[in-house]
């Protein structure tokens, strides 16, 4: 499949964990993207909130557009001599602040909105948008996969705002005579660039912190970083991704229990870490409290982060990601051992420690 060319291609995000490494890719950083070479012939554009460092950009050669998705300049100067242009959207709030649950519907929605009216008046020529798995919630048994067709189910407040905002495109957008709609569902990413939650996910694995619930016989999905940037860019650039939804993410969802262990043993054989614990198995109603919890909190407005991330820790999220596959070619180059294994380098390498 040839790509589309775009005379520009307007970013949000662009500082993220994923963002950086996309933008990378389209300044023709080694990504495998499986596109031809130089297929990003267009001029990027970022738009970075006020307050975010973007040094990181600096040697991509990227335009720097400052402000957020609901300031309306900044959106006016992003979407400067854009006609025929292309917007990846990857700007969002997972973790809110602990009083301010209300930042999903203002960035995760009212954000989307304002920057998809913007794309339709400048006459972009298409818009794809990063979603989650979260507005399908969990899976309803472990050995089910979430496929593009699956019904909403959306877990907790950042759920139900992914929900909206891909009912906004899908009603409002998608075939509208405007831009060409393109959505994508990401589930858990891990690689190198990551923040300081994944971290320290790997340093609760090493000291034997982490905690297993029913077994660690439960799925997750997970996206490496690369794997991710090659799903949105084939979406983005093929003819084949206009108006449509696709989960992305590696080829094969992982038990609980293999992804700890496969972490524990990379830090204990390939990094020399000897003092690796086990992991310690808790009962599954530890989690289903949590979830209580959860819902309690961010229903009188509240966010406890770690209590959320415990509140899914038996929980299957997984997704096929079948449709990727037949319709765009893509094609998920690294798996869960050796994500971790250059996560791990990735960290070690820039002192941080495990």
């Amino acid at each position: 499949m040839t790509p589309l060319q775009y005379p520009r291609v307007l970013v949000t995000g662009g500082t993220g964990w994923l963002g950086k490494r996309l933008v990378q890719a389209l300044a023709g950083a080694d990504v495998d993207t499986g596109l031809p070479a130089g297929f990003a012939s267009g001029a990027v554009r970022c738009l970075v909130p006020d307050d975010a460092p973007a040094a990181a950009l600096d040697d991509f050669g990227v335009e720097i557009v400052r402000g957020g998705v609901n300031d309306a300049d900044a959106l006016t100067r992003l979407f400067v001599d854009a006609e025929g242009s292309l917007v990846i959207h990857l700007a969002g709030v997972i973790h809110p602040p602990a009083t301010d649950t209300g930042a999903w519907q203002r960035v995760n929605l009212d954000g989307t909105r304002a920057l998809a009216q913007a794309a339709v008046a400048a006459g972009v020529r298409r818009l794809c948008v990063m979603s989650s798995n979260s507005p399908l919630g969990a899976n309803p048994s472990p050995d089910h996969l979430f496929t593009e067709e699956s019904p909403y189910r959306p877990y907790m407040g950042y759920g139900r705002s992914k929900r909206a905002m891909e009912e906004f495109l899908v009603g409002q957008v998608m075939g509208k005579g405007g831009p060409e709609v393109t959505i994508l569902r990401a589930p858990w990413f891990y690689g190198p660039g990551q923040p300081v939650r994944q971290t320290r996910f790997f340093r609760m694995i090493r000291t034997g912190g982490f905690p297993l619930f029913i077994g660690g016989g439960n799925r997750r999905s997970m996206g490496y970083v690369d794997n991710l940037v090659q799903g949105t860019l084939r979406a983005a650039f093929l003819p084949a991704g206009a108006d449509e939804i696709f989960w992305i993410a590696d080829d094969e969802p992982y038990a609980m229990r293999e992804i700890v262990e496969t972490v524990a043993d990379l830090l204990r054989n390939d990094f020399g870490h000897a003092d690796v614990r086990a992991a310690r198995s808790f009962p599954g109603v530890i989690p289903d409290l949590a979830r209580i919890a959860d819902g309690m909190l961010q229903a009188s407005g509240l966010y406890h982060q770690s209590i959320h991330v415990l509140s899914e820790m038996n929980l299957t999220i997984a997704c096929s990601v079948d449709k990727a596959r037949r319709v765009l070619g893509y094609q998920p180059r690294v798996a869960l051992r050796e994500g971790m294994r250059r996560s791990i380098r990735w960290c070690l390498d820039n002192g941080i420690e495990i």
